[in-house]
């Protein structure tokens, strides 16, 4: 399983992480350790102090493919489902100066805690899909994918351009503005719409 992890493709939140917007998708990767299953509790690692949540709407591949035509990309996903990418900022930042990848920021083990189901694309609007994540109990993000740069479809045009698509893979899509840290202790809970998709715990 791959996991792939778009950068930037919501405007507003480019701009608060002052960068620029971009001309075409921008992504990294985790490994699989990164994934965190339902119910399993996220520990704060002691290599940051500074760990930030990401909430993202996650598209799973449903077969193989390669240099996916856009107007075909709906054929290879089925359902969607909700997501964390946990970044550590501070860890990021240093990358950033020093010009270094920044898989030591993203790809650690539990950075990308995934919904306890997928739903049925079929029963959503893909074009006007509310998220949200709470932070005990606060609404801290609100995205709509109506204001996503790049389309679902045209990510997977662009990512089977340079890797094959295997049924199991994982998109995250990129997060809307008001990212922010996590602390020991904290229960986040990420929603579609009014469905609860996941709830994580920080120890």
């Amino acid at each position: 399983m791959k996991i792939f992890c778009i950068g930037r493709n919501y405007a507003k939140h480019a701009k608060e992480m002052n960068s620029d917007v971009p001309t075409s998708p921008m992504f990294f990767m985790k490994p699989d350790t990164a994934i965190l299953r339902p119910g399993t509790p996220f520990f704060y690692p002691d290599f940051s102090k500074d760990i930030h949540f990401e909430c993202e709407i996650v598209v799973k591949i449903n077969r193989v493919g390669k240099n996916i035509a856009e107007k075909f990309a709906h054929k290879y996903y089925d359902e969607i489902g909700l997501g964390i990418d946990f970044t550590a900022r501070d860890l990021q930042k240093q990358c950033k100066e020093k010009g270094h990848p920044w898989e030591v920021a993203k790809a650690f083990e539990g950075s990308a805690p995934i919904s306890k189901e997928f739903v049925a694309k079929s029963s959503l609007d893909l074009e006007n899909l509310e998220f949200s994540l709470f932070q005990n109990g606060e609404r801290v993000q609100l995205g709509n994918t109506a204001d996503m740069i790049f389309s679902i479809d045209q990510l997977i045009a662009h990512l089977s351009k340079f890797n094959t698509l295997k049924k199991g893979d994982l998109i995250y899509t990129g997060t809307p503005e008001g990212v922010g840290p996590i602390a020991i202790g904290d229960e986040l809970i990420g929603k579609i719409g009014e469905r609860e998709m996941f709830k994580v715990r920080v120890k």
